[in-house]
């Protein structure tokens, strides 16, 4: 079981067998997860040990009863119970859900207000309730009018500006009659004539930049494969805005740019360690993602292996890792929709497809992230998987027309050889094996991949006339032969080496997927094999 984390909780039974104190505890986790990401409260866990204590049963009132407790403990907190849980040791436990308060502020019934930050329910200070107001939308960072009227240097930054969204093909042909003055209006830069913190980061003076909090400022640093610093540079004088100063970054990190070199027939093939496109798209990011009432600056660090992109402020209310593929939420959005009109960065919710199709199609893994309540990291490796899939993959990028979906989809299964379609889901942070099919319908109908298994036991891989069509020269891998192949690899093995584990014999069949090997032995148990030993220490030999 995982521990303690962000949107995680586990809390004994006790709490709601002790009466008041108990709940009031559980009050404040269901607020301060409320008031971040959401979560999970499992009760009847032992803390320290993150199961449920033996022999523990659950009635059906009780799950009722601390749910109705709880709802009258907190306000704007929206929770709902799981059915009663069993373990494997048949001990019981339940799960309350926080759903996140997305446009109002969670508190306890005698009014306190906390966040979550970590795993820990912390206290909001009175310095920390203009943060969550802007995350509920309550305060509109970017519509604060200032005290600097649009005049002098701000209208002629205004006309730069309103040229270049006339030549964007993004903009309809209404906004681009509009005159200066109307376009600066439209994109919320002024208000009554006035400049509003917005307005001030794109068309101010450096000057007021400084003014206002708080402006976007950046550190990129570069280390040597010993992580020891060797290169630095800043951009805290707030002269440029938001497009220049992404231009400069761009220009001057120059580390982004490096390049691997491959073979490929008489010429050579060049591949840079991060694709210019998904450099633009994590930079954009994190300055239309970044949250203005934090004073922090945006970093970005350049190691031998991996680049990692960190911005004030954790993701918005309803985002976490394992959703960001799909869910849609804007903490600046009159920042994205400029930023969008100039063209500097995908439409909303479409920038990560964009960054898992480029991984795709170089064989990379798609970058992790890291949140907490006051910052998010983005972490993207440099390493191809799988050099020998390169010519795969762009065989299929020069003859197949395929959506953005279906090659995300197909990189991954190239990558994996052969891939569950659970596993292929979760990748993909679908919740419903229905929305697969958007991503994985079209390769089967061209014959690009091929499928076996039924429901949840489908399995996908690359069709091999495919790769004898591309000329490829693949390494064979035992994770694409058939289960007859792989039965008897089994039992080859229990013969050399009987009463092994699983993990002794995956260990000596490396090749093989660890999930459709357990799977096998599982479906032999009593045919061919024979087992010794409880649960945790079971050994497996021929019978």
């Amino acid at each position: 079981m995982d521990c303690e984390k962000q949107t995680t909780e586990y809390k004994s039974l006790l709490k709601i067998r002790t009466g008041d104190k108990g709940f009031k505890d559980l009050s404040v986790t269901c607020v301060a997860l409320a008031n971040a990401q959401g979560g999970r409260i499992f009760i009847g866990y032992d803390d320290k040990k993150k199961a449920p204590l033996p022999e523990q049963h659950v009635t059906p009132d009780e799950v009722n009863e601390a749910v109705t407790k709880l709802r009258s403990l907190c306000f704007n907190v929206g929770l709902v119970a799981s059915e009663i849980c069993t373990d494997d040791t048949g001990s019981q436990y339940f799960i309350v859900s926080v759903s996140p308060s997305m446009h109002s502020v969670a508190t306890t019934s005698d009014g306190r207000i906390y966040i979550r930050v970590a795993d820990k329910c912390e206290p909001v200070r009175s310095e920390d309730l203009q943060r969550l107001g802007e995350e509920k939308g309550a305060y509109r960072w970017e519509l604060v009018r200032t005290k600097y009227l649009l005049d002098g240097v701000a209208l002629d930054a205004l006309r730069q500006l309103a040229n270049d969204i006339r030549k964007s093909s993004r903009v309809r042909q209404h906004v681009k009659q509009m005159d200066d003055a109307e376009l600066a209006e439209n994109y919320h830069l002024v208000d009554e004539g006035y400049l509003t913190n917005l307005g001030v980061l794109w068309l101010g003076t450096a000057k007021q930049r400084s003014s206002i909090c708080y402006p976007a400022t950046v550190q990129y640093i570069v280390y040597d494969v010993l992580e020891r610093k060797v290169r630095k540079e800043e951009w805290h004088d707030n002269r440029l805005n938001p497009k220049e100063l992404l231009l400069d970054i761009e220009q001057k990190a120059v580390e982004l740019t490096y390049s691997y070199e491959f073979p490929n027939g008489l010429f050579r093939k060049q591949i840079r360690h991060y694709h210019p496109k998904l450099v633009r798209e994590l930079l954009v990011n994190a300055l239309a993602h970044k949250s203005y009432t934090i004073s922090s600056d945006i970093m970005i660090k350049v190691f031998s292996d991996r680049l990692e992109i960190s911005n004030p402020g954790g993701l918005p209310l309803g985002i976490t890792k394992d959703n960001i593929l799909h869910a849609k939420h804007r903490r600046n959005p009159n920042m994205i929709e400029l930023l969008s009109a100039l063209e500097m960065m995908e439409g909303e919710g479409s920038g990560y497809d964009l960054i898992y199709e480029l991984n795709a199609m170089e064989a990379k893994n798609p970058p992790m992230i890291e949140s907490s309540y006051n910052e998010v990291t983005v972490i993207q490796n440099a390493e191809i998987i799988d050099t020998e899939l390169l010519p795969l993959l762009d065989f299929v990028l020069q003859n197949y027309q395929l959506t953005q979906k279906a090659f995300t989809a197909f990189g991954i299964i190239a990558r994996e050889k052969k891939v569950f379609s659970t596993r292929l889901s979760a990748i993909l942070q679908l919740q419903e094996e229905d929305r697969l099919r958007s991503y994985t319908d079209k390769l089967l109908k061209d014959n690009i991949i091929g499928r076996n298994g039924v429901k949840k036991g489908t399995q996908f891989f690359v069709n091999p006339q495919l790769i004898k069509n591309a000329k490829v020269n693949l390494k064979t891998t035992l994770k694409t032969v058939e289960p007859y192949v792989l039965r008897t690899l089994i039992m080859e093995d229990l013969r050399a080496h009987p009463k092994s584990k699983i993990s002794e014999i995956a260990g000596r069949l490396p090749e093989t997927d660890l999930q459709e090997l357990r799977k096998m032995i599982y479906s032999m148990v009593d045919v061919e094999l024979i087992t010794e030993g409880a649960r945790t220490d079971r050994r497996y030999a021929l019978k």
